[in-house]
């Protein structure tokens, strides 16, 4: 279904999905409750789990369709960054090439919602609040029972295989005693019809 998004029926739950090392300094995952803001082209906000970005040509942080990370963080673009850090709380470092000081550039804030199941999906792992989801409440990580951001790391998928499988034989195997109730049925009315002639 998406990072970190498991469809139980129709509800979508955004549980925690493990997080995986990629050492990948502009991959972020979210360790806790919230969501990235993402800005579209049409100047609404998105809302996903997915900290998969990049950098685009304007050295601003995007996400993998290009749209643009909110609020905007874009490198300075005078020399080369030798480092890009974010820490837990969501604070954005920067050290230029040949610089030994560490350059604040930004604070990434996590959007949270009263019931984010309400949630409309738009695909790529994004999602539009709606009247059901309520407005977000946009703070720095870690705050307002927000999650906090662990850099280098992406969230998998929370779905629980071991789990689905076990409901899906237990669906299948209800189904079997259903329809051998019904085949039995079906018998015992025919021999019932034979009894009466």
């Amino acid at each position: 279904v998406g990072l970190g998004v498991e469809a139980s029926g129709n509800q979508k739950l955004f549980t925690q999905g493990n997080l995986i090392q990629t050492d990948q300094r502009f991959d972020f995952a979210l360790e806790g409750d919230g969501f990235f803001q993402i800005m579209k082209p049409d100047g609404n906000i998105a809302y996903t789990r997915n900290g998969a970005l990049k950098i685009n040509d304007e050295g601003q942080i995007v996400n993998s369709d290009g749209y643009a990370l909110e609020p905007a963080l874009i490198l300075p673009e005078e020399g080369i960054v030798d480092s890009f850090t974010v820490d837990p709380d969501g604070k954005v470092f920067v050290q230029m090439y040949g610089e030994e000081e560490l350059t604040e550039i930004g604070q990434v804030e996590i959007a949270r919602f009263i019931n984010p199941a309400g949630l409309s999906s738009i695909g790529s792992n994004l999602f539009l609040q709606t009247g059901a989801s309520g407005s977000p409440i946009v703070s720095p990580p870690g705050e307002d029972g927000n999650g906090q951001i662990a850099q280098g790391k992406l969230e998998t998928s929370n779905v629980m295989i071991v789990e689905e499988m076990v409901n899906m034989i237990m669906a299948q195997r209800a189904y079997e005693v259903s329809s051998k109730a019904v085949s039995t049925s079906d018998e015992m009315l025919q021999l019932a019809n034979q009894l009466k002639r």
